[in-house]
């Protein structure tokens, strides 16, 4: 199943990456271009203690 998840903040990021865990195909978009480009450089645009890994 894929998943689009609009939003890459607190908590779009974070149910994208527990739903990308279960085994789903996960597409996340935001409006903010730099978290994009931060994610496709593998840097988190947030903290969230355990997201990195």
């Amino acid at each position: 199943m894929r998943i689009t998840m609009i939003g890459t903040g607190y908590v779009g990021l974070v149910s994208g990456a527990c739903f990308s865990d279960f085994g789903h195909e996960v597409v996340c978009v935001d409006k903010d271009a730099r978290k994009i480009e931060l994610l496709h450089q593998n840097i988190m645009p947030i903290y969230e203690p355990g997201l990195a890994e």
